[in-house]
This record gives structure tokens, sequence and C-alpha cells, in this order.
């Protein structure tokens, strides 16, 4: 091939759906402005009908009516900014699948593994020198009446149902790509927890709380004792209440619906005290909350600024204060969760780095131009013929 020849790339042509689509042209009276006004008022009356239901009902707690809302409101914002379709594409596979996992966690106790009860009581008395950390925050910090800190407890605590999914959204809306990255890592670690529910069931501090030594012995999963009034346990294998506050009472409680009466939200506390109550009892170790706090955190870290940062490293540090101090884990369950949420994240963004390499460089250097083949246009030009310029 002659240096005076030029080749022309002939432009493949569109995958047959990609054709598909564009023969579905809008029409001409569909204007953009159209599709702004239709936009907003689409979502004004989303957010109208959410906050109904908010007032009749509470905030939707489950997952599936979490999700269903928020798939509604993404595909409100969509409209004329991207293919509405793409919330189901998107998040139908993920509802899906954290369907299965609600399924799988709720029989993850009739396996019939042995219960822990006692490890994870030794582990946090020894990471604290002889000290049970609930029992100290609550003798330290239960006063009769809700206090501030328990609403800030409770809220922190009941985030966790709707911090993954309302990061699905936002990331959705900014970067499908993001809102993957973030999918994949929640659903990953969602499973792992799962799996390790299954195969090391551990009971929470507050059961613990209502169980003598003696009724847990076999390691069952779900003992009668866990039916007992607190008053006459005497603070079970987690140990006594010695120097409550004054009129508090002496004996450990599970906190997590406490602050709710503070804000006037007795309904949400009740959904909250259902919806406990039909969850695996013995699925504490690792805990989820912390794990996807945790998870949550590693994710923004780099994509944030130093004040943001502290910011989410608090929001963590709170996270293992609400738990423990509600009677919700252990300290060495939030320590696992925070484990498993490294795990996962490291996992993640090395298999992303090893793809980011491999893929072809996006360079316009010759050395890495691909090689003339049969396909190509050869178009010869004839040379420029230049004459010498005069001086």
């Amino acid at each position: 091939m002659s240096e005076d020849t030029l080749v022309v790339e002939p432009i493949p042509p569109p995958p047959p759906a990609r054709r598909a689509l564009r023969a579905l042209r809008r029409p001409e009276w569909v204007t953009p402005g159209l599709l702004t006004w239709t936009r907003w008022v689409s979502i004004t009356g989303w957010a109208v009908a959410f906050g109904r239901e908010c007032y009749v009902f509470g905030i939707p707690y489950f997952r599936s009516d979490l999700l269903l809302w928020m798939a509604i409101g993404l595909a409100a914002a969509s409209i004329g900014k991207r293919a509405i379709w793409t919330v189901v594409v998107d998040f139908l596979p993920l509802a899906l699948v954290l369907l299965a996992y609600d399924y799988l966690r709720g029989i993850s106790d009739t396996l019939g593994m042995p219960t822990w009860w006692h490890p994870q009581n030794d582990v946090d008395k020894a990471l604290f020198g002889g000290v049970q950390p609930t029992v100290w925050l609550q003798e330290h910090l239960k006063y009769p009446t809700a206090q501030w800190w328990d609403v800030v407890a409770t809220l922190t605590y009941v985030s966790f149902f709707f911090l993954p999914y309302l990061t699905a959204g936002v990331l959705w809306l900014r970067s499908r790509a993001e809102f993957r990255r973030w999918a994949g890592r929640f659903v990953v670690l969602s499973f792992l927890g799962f799996g390790l529910f299954a195969l090391i069931p551990a009971a929470p501090p507050w059961a613990a709380a209502r169980c003598p030594a003696a009724n847990v012995a076999k390691h069952p999963s779900n003992p009668t004792c866990l039916g007992f009034d607190p008053r006459l346990v005497d603070g079970g294998m987690l140990g006594k209440v010695t120097d409550q506050r004054h009129g508090a009472h002496p004996w450990i409680e599970r906190l997590s619906g406490r602050g709710f009466s503070e804000l006037h939200l007795k309904f949400a506390g009740a959904v909250i005290t259902t919806g406990q109550g039909g969850v695996d009892l013995v699925a504490a170790v690792p805990s989820l909350h912390a794990g996807g706090t945790m998870l949550f955190v590693v994710f923004f870290w780099r994509r944030s600024k130093v004040w943001v940062r502290a910011i989410l490293a608090s929001y963590a540090v709170l996270m293992c204060f609400a738990l423990v101090y509600q009677a919700e884990h252990y300290v060495s369950d939030v320590l696992a969760g925070w484990l498993c949420a490294f795990a996962v994240a490291a996992t993640f963004s090395f298999f992303e780095r090893r793809r980011k390499r491999a893929a072809p460089p996006d360079t316009l250097d010759k050395s890495h131009a691909p090689a003339p083949t049969a396909s190509r246009m050869e178009i010869s030009c004839p040379p420029i013929e230049t004459t010498p310029s005069s001086t």
C-alpha cells in the first residue's frame, strides 16, 4: 500500500435492537418542554401519593414495598432523560435477588446447626477488660423515659433499612454503572451474611439476657427462655444490671424502637417490633447493620472530601454504638460485619481494576491501531504537487 493511499473504515450498521428502537421515533409534538413538564407533574404526583402512604400507613418498612415505591419514583424522574424501561431492567433483578435473600434468611435457623450463645459475650468481655459493653451502656444511659441519645440511636438503627436502597436510587439517577457497582457489592454482602447465619447461628445480647446458661446448654436456636419475663431471669448470661439509673428497669432491654416515642411515631415503632418478630432471631454474626453501613462508608470514601469522610466515619461509629447500646448486637458482631464489608469491597475493587487494565486502550497512538483488513476501503489520492516558495 502506497503512502498516498487513504484508508476509510466503513461505518458498521447498528445492531438490530438499536435499529428497532430508532424506528420508534418520537412524534414531533412531543417536545423537550412537554417532557420536562410531564416529568415534574409525575414526580409531584408520586411525592403526594408517597406522602399520603406514609401518613396513613407509615414509612414503608418492608423491602418489597420500599423498592416498589422507589422504582415508581425513578420512572417518573426518568421521563425525557432516560428510557423508562431501564428502571425495570436494572431494579427487577435486584428486587428478586433481595427477596430471595429474605426468604433464605428466614429459614437459616432451621438447618440444625448449633447456635452460638457464649463466644460473642466472652469476646466482648475480653475486649473490654471483663466489662460487658451492653450492660455498661444501659446502666449509664438508660433512663425511665427516652432521652435525646435514644432518638439518635433509633434513627441511626432504622437508617439501615433505607440507606442501601436510597443509595441505589441516587446512584442510578447519576450513573447506571455506579448503580451496578453498589448493587453488586450490597447483594454479595447480604448473601455472605446469609451463609454465615446458616453456618454459625448466633444469639444477640437481648436474647442472652433472657436465658440462663442451663437453658441453652444444647445450643438451641429458639429456646423457651426467649419468652421469659426478663425481670425473672436476673440478667441471664449477659450479667446483672446493678447500677441502673433511678427509675429505669434493672434488666437488659431491646431498645431499638424506643426513640420513636419522642418523635411521636408510635406506629413506626410498632412496625419495627413486628418486623423484628418475623426474622431469624439468631442471625447476629455478622451484623449486617454494621456491615452495610461500613460498605457504604468504604464505597464513598474515595469519592468524598475530607469533611464528608469525617461524617462517614462518625456514622459507622454511631451505628456501632446504637447496636450495642440497644442490645441488638455485640461489639464482636459489629467487627465481624466490618470485616465482611472490607472483604467484599476489596474483592470487587480488585476485579474492577483487573477488568479496567484488560480493556483495550483508548488512544490514537498508531502502535495500538488495528491492522488493515480486507473489509477496508482503499482510496488512492494523487500526490499534492508543491512549488518552492519564492524568496
